[in-house]
């Protein structure tokens, strides 16, 4: 651990994302990437030869690999060098278990989203994490971005006026026909998914976003879930039309049925006086559209660009920044928030991070989706 001028590491602890599991290795790569967290503990498979084989990979000490992981919340609650906080990179249905346990003990909470099975588990969560003294950080890492802060900037200056349209899509192609890698298979199981299909794994996402960057709320909506890989017993396409407090609409597209797409996120906002879009795939362009005038672009770490775009960029402009680099926000973010939460007096004030809150708005959406589907795509209360 270093000392001096650098403040100590926020010890780190992984349950899930272990051998040949994506997610994990991204969590890692974030974790260290501005060097605020050091990764010295884990439960990282449920299998214990697994568990064993992957702390060792990593070259985790004997004595902290963990092959269950209540066993790892008691041990490392009981060190006098125990972890400070817990990644959480499993499916779906081990969320809500595993991030009680920890918080219980006091620990603070990193989780992947969805950030639960069900919106009741969410709703429990999210109350535990309110009466608790603890961060929790949900990993929509798309929020990390630049110029997707750099676009919510833009809106809560009222540079495109009151917003009147907002449109987010998410299709991938991946699933168009059966899979039997690991990674799909358990998210085409509703007993560790969930109840959404496409909604869930990336169409929360496309929810998130437009939330972030909007900070409106959506109200109702209408949504047409479709599975087409004979089968499959989640969704892998969805439309679906909101209704946003205050009068705005918005339309969402999910899809891991559509063909040549690789990660297509992509996010419009429509208001009064001009309009913003941004493309994952084109992650350090923001299109800027005003009323009466050409269509302009900012790119990151122009002179254009915001204090909120700076802040989270590390290198300068024409170099391109991307998934990596907006994950690795989410955990300096969560480092300050942590560290706020702890005391250190020094922190950045500014510091933001999807919370259990965003987490439960997730769900809802998910749910309300479901419901909607099932009576025919009516406009349901979300």
């Amino acid at each position: 651990m270093e000392t001096g001028s650098k403040r100590p590491r926020i010890r780190l602890g992984m349950v899930g994302g272990g051998q040949d599991a994506f997610i994990g290795g991204v969590h890692r790569m974030a974790a260290r990437l501005d060097d605020e967290f050091e990764l010295v503990a884990g439960a990282l498979s449920s299998s214990p030869e697994r568990a064993l084989g992957s702390g060792q990979a990593l070259g985790l000490p004997s004595d902290r690999i963990y092959t269950d992981y209540e066993t790892m919340a008691r041990s490392e609650n009981a060190r006098p060098d125990g972890i400070d906080a817990v990644a959480i990179v499993t499916p779906n249905h081990m969320h809500f278990k595993v991030a009680e346990t920890f918080l219980n003990l006091g620990f603070h909470v990193i989780c992947d989203k969805p950030m639960t099975l069900s919106l009741t588990e969410a709703q429990r969560l999210h109350d535990m994490v309110s009466r608790s003294s603890r961060v929790f950080v949900l990993t929509h890492n798309y929020s990390g971005y630049p110029m997707v802060r750099q676009a919510r900037e833009m809106v809560q200056s009222g540079a495109i006026g009151d917003v009147r349209v907002v449109q987010a899509e998410y299709p991938q192609g991946w699933l168009s026909s059966r899979q039997d890698s690991k990674q799909a298979e358990w998210r085409s199981d509703p007993a560790r998914a969930g109840a959404g299909g496409s909604i869930g794994d990336i169409g929360t996402h496309a929810y998130h976003l437009a939330q972030f960057v909007t900070g409106l709320t959506a109200e109702e909506l209408t949504a047409d879930l479709a599975t087409f890989v004979p089968g499959r017993q989640l969704d892998d396409n969805a439309h679906i039309l909101l209704r946003y407090k205050g009068g705005a609409r918005g339309m969402i597209w999910s899809s891991q049925v559509a063909i040549g797409k690789e990660n297509a996120l992509r996010l419009r906002v429509f208001g009064s006086r001009g309009g913003l879009e941004w493309s994952q795939e084109e992650p350090n362009i923001l299109w800027v559209h005003d009323l009466g005038a050409s269509t302009r672009k900012i790119t990151r770490g122009s002179p254009e660009a915001g204090e909120a775009a700076s802040r989270v960029t590390r290198i300068p402009a024409g170099h391109p920044e991307g998934y990596l680099e907006g994950f690795a926000t989410i955990y300096r973010e969560a480092a300050e928030l942590i560290r706020a939460a702890d005391g250190d007096s020094v922190s950045d004030p500014a510091a933001m991070a999807p919370d259990s809150a965003d987490g439960l708005a997730g769900l809802q959406f998910i749910d309300a989706c479901v419901r909607s589907n099932l009576q025919g795509s009516s406009w349901v209360r979300i």
